[in-house]
């Protein structure tokens, strides 16, 4: 018996702790949704049924077919899940259902663990209990509570007293069962229910337009309400806001896709049946079938040669039913976690408006080149999808943006007679063209959210390759200082007091054993800190480089790309004429410079 339950704890120990904030209501079938978040009443109606025989209680409000897809992909990552013979059920009044357990397993109200560390014993359990208290889970429970709380007292302030209604219309109606995917039928009617900070509809375009000529924004952290009041903070909501056009069609470029959480915003936007082209680097199954059941959506897999690689590109086109369109660059995933309690960044362009019909062929070009340098990237894909947005891109008005375009594309690449099109080269030309005057003692400071293999040595690629390309001006080249170095990238106690605790540093893969093959790194490093953004225990997701003094910032970039040899390129020292540079993944970003975005001076004054 003592084999039988250790076994029986190894196997829920496997089972996520986190638990979906959502409960019931979850509706998703992404098997990443379910290897991160714990779904405690599908998780008892595996335990509870026969193998292959799932007992779905009626009072679930997901539709039966949905419960039994997601009961099949959390059998196929837990199958020890329904190895166990089913316990011998009670009497029916006796017995708990899946969605009493989930209530009981909620807390009424938050206890303090918030505000203290997590210890590092978890307390011991009962023999043969599953083994899941333990601080962080506790920590999880207590926000799933919280967010029900300010999501209950959110209704009693916005929902207005009913009106009288007939016996026969008073009765909440039961969701209709369906099979594939209905959002209509399946996602709650009040977005409130589904996302937890919701803006009000229609103001985003007078935000947008009050954030000129930057246009850059921050997501709203769901534990800071004070970040949900600001103007210079957005939901992805808002980026599908009516006041911004009438969406015609759009396409989400992206790493990670959670496909239900995107259409849940396209769904409560009115949009849920507007052509939508998805290009993803991380791969699942509900991806490969979406378009089987929504015809409108289709999604390509990015495939990349080397495994060194990831479509790491965070954009999205949106077409207007006016002809117009705009680009908006960000640094977030396209699932729940990213844009909850964690700092991203998004560039948002203009409204660009279609051209004449007899304009001229290089009309509309922008003082940065940014539509060529766009173009020049979608055609890198060589997907056929994307050439009705390339032709529409040709015929759009980019005269009003005011940032350079910087991405990278994997492969070998050469200089052409445009200059090196991408990487670190290419920032390093644009600098080298555009930049006003930058005293070397000015440091570069970099910031991102993961830290490659950078060398046994700073002079193994970041003083060398980095710097040479990062510290450019349009001052003439001589003997010149290198400028210091300083990397941000939170501490320990940075992510242990941050609004997630320990489980937000989820987001920051720099391994243990990389950090000490390059241990001169340390004297470069710096803690993270924005508290006049409200930002401090907001971990950071997003990837920034600028050069910095007290008067402020010479130049800024936001960009997908975190500070690593993959994702900037490195030159293969060994070729006989000229180095290559050798990139491995797509990366996207936007450069700020002074003499554009603000029309003069030398840098952005504070």
């Amino acid at each position: 018996m003592a084999d039988k339950d250790t076994n029986k704890r190894r196997t829920f120990d496997k089972v996520p702790t986190k638990i979906c904030q959502y409960g019931t209501d979850c509706y998703r079938k992404n098997p990443n949704h379910f290897k991160e978040l714990s779904h405690p009443h599908l998780e008892s109606i595996l335990t509870e049924s026969p193998k292959g025989k799932y007992r779905i209680p009626d009072e679930l409000s997901m539709s039966r077919e949905v419960v039994a897809e997601q009961l099949k992909i959390i059998a196929q990552l837990y199958p020890e899940l329904e190895s166990n013979p089913p316990a011998k059920q009670p009497k029916k009044d006796d017995t708990p259902t899946a969605v009493e357990k989930v209530k009981a397993a909620t807390p009424l109200k938050p206890d303090k663990m918030a505000s203290s560390p997590p210890k590092t014993k978890s307390p011991a359990t009962p023999s043969g209990a599953p083994s899941k208290g333990n601080a962080v889970a506790d920590l999880f429970a207590e926000r799933r509570a919280r967010m029900a709380k300010q999501q209950q007292e959110q209704k009693k302030a916005e929902v207005p007293p009913p009106a009288q209604q007939s016996s026969s219309s008073s009765q909440p109606r039961k969701p209709t069962p369906q099979t594939g995917v209905s959002l209509k039928k399946v996602i709650p009617r009040n977005i409130h229910d589904y996302y937890p900070v919701v803006a009000p509809k229609g103001k985003m375009a007078a935000k947008l337009a009050a954030a000129a000529p930057y246009n850059m924004f921050f997501t709203t952290i769901t534990d800071a309400p004070v970040t949900h009041r600001e103007p210079l903070s957005v939901t992805f909501q808002e980026l599908l806001d009516p006041s911004l056009g009438e969406l015609e069609c759009s396409v989400q470029m992206n790493f990670m896709v959670d496909i239900g959480w995107l259409l849940g915003h396209y769904f409560f936007a009115g949009y849920e049946d507007r052509p939508l082209l998805i290009l993803y680097g991380d791969e699942s199954p509900e991806l490969k079938t979406v378009s089987t059941k929504k015809p409108n959506v289709t999604a390509l897999k990015v495939h990349i040669a080397t495994p060194f690689g990831v479509h790491h590109t965070k954009m999205g086109l949106y077409g207007y039913t006016d002809g117009s369109m705009r680009v908006v660059i960000s640094t977030a995933n396209l699932y729940e976690d990213d844009f909850h309690n964690r700092t991203q960044g998004l560039w948002i362009s203009p409204r660009l408006p279609a051209l004449a019909e007899d304009a001229d062929t290089g009309a509309g070009e922008s003082r940065t080149g940014f539509r060529e340098s766009l173009i020049t990237y979608l055609n890198s894909y060589k997907f056929a999808q994307l050439a009705a947005w390339v032709s529409r891109i040709q015929r759009t008005d980019f005269g009003e943006v005011n940032v350079f375009f910087v991405a990278s594309i994997p492969g070998g690449h050469l200089n052409t007679a445009k200059g090196p099109l991408w990487g670190h080269p290419r920032l390093g030309y644009l600098l080298g063209k555009h930049s006003a005057p930058i005293d070397d003692g000015c440091p570069l400071v970099a910031q991102s959210s993961s830290i490659g293999s950078l060398g046994p040595n700073p002079q193994s690629w970041v003083l060398s390759e980095i710097m040479a390309s990062f510290r450019r001006d349009s001052a003439p080249v001589g003997l010149r200082r290198v400028p210091g170095f300083r990397m941000i990238f939170p501490s320990f106690s940075n992510v242990r007091n941050s609004h997630d605790n320990l489980l937000g540093g989820g987001c920051l893969p720099y391994m243990r054993a990389t950090h000490e093959k390059q241990p001169w790194l340390k004297d470069h490093l710096h803690q993270w800190k924005s508290d006049c953004r409200n930002r401090t225990k907001a971990v950071p997701h997003i990837k920034t480089y600028c050069r910095w003094s007290h008067r402020g910032l010479y130049w800024f970039l936001l960009t997908s790309a975190n500070l690593s040899k993959a994702a900037w390129g490195v030159y293969n020292k060994s070729a006989k004429f000229e180095a290559p540079l050798r990139i491995n993944s797509y990366e996207v970003g936007v450069l700020f410079l002074p003499k554009f975005v603000v029309g003069c001076g030398r840098c952005f004054e504070d």
